[in-house]
C-alpha cells in the first residue's frame, strides 16, 4: 500500500462556477499540478460521494455530470486503469448508481466501476481502538492514484462531511460493516476511526464541492446550498480545513482534522497553505450569503 501522497507540497485552488459546476472544476484543477498527480503508467481511482438514494440538488451526493467531467479530465492524461469505486451507506450502491445516473456515467465514458462494499478483501491495521483494524477492497494495492470526490457538508456526527470522510466510510465494506456501516463500531469513535483511516490511506487529489454542499443537519436531509465553487488541492487536510472555514469552523473545532494536523499528515494552517483563485475571505463572502442570506465573515 501507498504511504505517500503524490505531490506533498498544500496546494489548495478556489473556483468559480462559471456555468457549470463542472467547469468550476476543470478551472479548480487547471491550478493544480495535476501532471505531477496522474501520468500514463497509473491506476487512479476516482471514489465519489454515493451515500445515499437522493438527487445531487439537495446537496446529499455529487453530480453526474461533474463526475463524468471528472472522468474525462482523468482519462486525458491517458493512465493505464481509470476506476470509479466506492461504497454506499445509505442503500446498496447499484440503488445509487442507477437513481442518479452514475451508472450511465461510467457505462458512457466506459470506466471501470468497483462496488467497494464488497471483496476480494485486504485487512489493514488501524491506529485506532475500536475496531482495531477493517477488511477493505483489494483495489487499495493496485492503485497509484486516490481522487476524492465529495459535497461540502454539515453533519451531525462528524461535524464535517468533505474529502477525508468521503474516503474513511465509502471503502469500509458493508457487507461486513453492515447499513448504515455501524455493526463493527466505527460509529462508537467516528472521529478517531475517520482520523485512523486518513492516517493510512494518502488522498492525491482532494475535491469539494460547494456548489452541491448542505447546512443544517447532515449528511442528509439538511439545506441545499449552491454557492457555486468547487475547492481542489493536493492535501486533503489542507481542502477540508478551507471546506471548515466556508462551515464556520476552524479545524480546531473538527475532532479528526484537528488530529491530522497535529499528526503532520496534512496543513490546516491557512498561512502555510498556497492558495490559489477565490480568496478565502471571498469564497466564505459567497458560500454564507447562498447559505443565509446575507454574508457572514470570519476573523
Amino acid at each position: 500500500m501507498r504511504t505517500e501522497r503524490k505531490v506533498k507540497e498544500s496546494i489548495v485552488a478556489i473556483s468559480e462556477k462559471g456555468g457549470t459546476e463542472g467547469n468550476a472544476l476543470l478551472a479548480a484543477l487547471s491550478m493544480l499540478p495535476v501532471d505531477r498527480i496522474i501520468s500514463a503508467n497509473d491506476v487512479v481511482v476516482i471514489t465519489p460521494n454515493w451515500v445515499t438514494s437522493e438527487l445531487p440538488e439537495q446537496g446529499t451526493v455529487v453530480g453526474p455530470d461533474t463526475l463524468r467531467q471528472l472522468v474525462r479530465f482523468v482519462k486525458g492524461f491517458g493512465p493505464s486503469r481509470t476506476v470509479v469505486a466506492t461504497g454506499s451507506g445509505g442503500r446498496p450502491t447499484p440503488e445509487v448508481m442507477k437513481y442518479n445516473g452514475f451508472d450511465r456515467v461510467i457505462q458512457d465514458e466506459g470506466v471501470e466501476f468497483v462496488d467497494l462494499n464488497y471483496g476480494p478483501y485486504v485487512e489493514i491495521e488501524l491506529n485506532h481502538a475500536y475496531p482495531s483494524k477493517t477488511k477493505i477492497n483489494k483495489l487499495i494495492e493496485e492503485l497509484t492514484v486516490l481522487i476524492s470526490f465529495s459535497q461540502l457538508k454539515v453533519h451531525s456526527e462528524a461535524t464535517a462531511s468533505m474529502t477525508i470522510k468521503n474516503i474513511a466510510l465509502g471503502w469500509p465494506p458493508a457487507e461486513i460493516h453492515g447499513f448504515p456501516k455501524k455493526n463493527l463500531g466505527i460509529h462508537e469513535d467516528l472521529h478517531g476511526f475517520i482520523y485512523a483511516m486518513a492516517e493510512k490511506i494518502p488522498v492525491d487529489l482532494a475535491i469539494l464541492s460547494a456548489d452541491k454542499a448542505m447546512v443544517g443537519f447532515g449528511p442528509s436531509g439538511g439545506k441545499p446550498v449552491s454557492a457555486g465553487m468547487v475547492i481542489a488541492g493536493t492535501d486533503p487536510v489542507s481542502v477540508d480545513t478551507v471546506g471548515a472555514r466556508l462551515l464556520g469552523y476552524y479545524p480546531q473545532a473538527i475532532n479528526y482534522l484537528y488530529r491530522l494536523m497535529k499528526a503532520g499528515v496534512g496543513v490546516a494552517d491557512i498561512q502555510k497553505i498556497q492558495l490559489k483563485g477565490l480568496s478565502l475571505e471571498e469564497a466564505i463572502t459567497k458560500f454564507t450569503t447562498a447559505a443565509y442570506d446575507h454574508p457572514i465573515s470570519m476573523k
